[in-house]
């Protein structure tokens, strides 16, 4: 754990894909930890574009489950109706 506010990123050595981030690590942001991820600027990119690109995902969330398609007839279910 890092201290609050500060984080660290090291070299992927696991990078398989151009998808995969350059860079993964940690950072703990208001007491909340969370796995740090970065991408290099490409080698095409703008000379304005951001040297690294970063997304933070907090440790110990859980993936919520995927929402449930509304109901036909404007979403209003009822099991109890005997019809």
């Amino acid at each position: 754990m890092s201290k609050d506010n500060e984080g660290a990123i090291w070299k992927n050595e696991k990078r398989e894909k151009d998808t995969h981030p350059h860079f993964t690590g940690s950072a703990t942001i208001d007491g909340v930890e969370y796995y740090v991820n970065a991408w290099k600027r490409g080698e095409d990119a703008n000379e304005k574009a951001p040297a690294l690109k970063f997304s933070f995902k907090p440790k110990g969330e859980k993936q919520s489950a995927p929402a449930a398609p509304a109901a036909k007839g404007g979403g209003f279910v009822d099991d109890d109706i005997p019809w």
